[in-house]
């Protein structure tokens, strides 16, 4: 009977890795649902583009909480994105380092810290999949933490809302990843 509870309690190790936290506030295992991500609120489109910066550059201007794929003759795709919440905002010139699909999440240890402090218990490693709130596609940064990433959150595309990535709903992120190549530049402007 003991040998039968103690196999009913163990969990392949790919299924436990993916279970979700522990919530110290209300001492129970939190099961993220499945998220698949969904449509931007705000909607990608074609524009003219007039600006300093030549085909295949990607422009992050986070005060319009914009990002603009640079293409040829005067044009730019236009996406939504999340930017950086006050005191999380950067600018910088860069290059696209990585790309991944379904990328894993290592949250950094100050934003494990910031969050406990809030009564929130982030995992150490999440494995990439549909509930990982990387989403469906990351583009690495240079050197830095931040990516820009999709979200299983895209009702928070257009806002202050990440630790300082750019997010991106999946189709979108997904969009974007196809046409950009690893070494790729990057300019994100305040």
């Amino acid at each position: 009977m003991i040998a039968i509870l103690a196999g009913s309690f163990l969990l392949p190790a790919e299924v436990s890795a993916r279970a979700g936290y522990f919530d110290h506030s209300t001492n129970t295992w939190v099961t993220p649902k499945y998220h698949p991500g969904g449509k931007s609120p705000v909607r990608r489109k074609k524009v003219s583009y007039k600006g300093p910066y030549t085909p295949g550059t990607i422009v992050i201007d986070t005060s319009e909480r914009r990002l603009y794929h640079v293409l040829p003759n005067g044009k730019a795709m236009k996406y939504g994105v999340g930017v950086g919440k006050t005191g999380f905002q950067w600018a910088g010139t860069h290059r696209v380092t990585r790309k991944a699909e379904w990328p894993s999440w290592t949250p950094p240890a100050q934003m494990r810290a910031r969050e406990r402090r809030k009564g929130r218990i982030l995992p150490s490693y999440m494995p990439g999949g549909p509930n990982n709130p990387m989403g469906a596609r990351a583009l690495y940064i240079g050197s830095t933490l931040y990516r820009i990433h999709g979200t299983t959150e895209p009702w928070t595309i257009g806002s202050e809302v990440s630790s300082g990535c750019i997010r991106m709903a999946n189709e979108d992120v997904i969009h974007l990843y196809k046409s950009v190549t690893v070494g790729a530049k990057i300019v994100v402007k305040r």
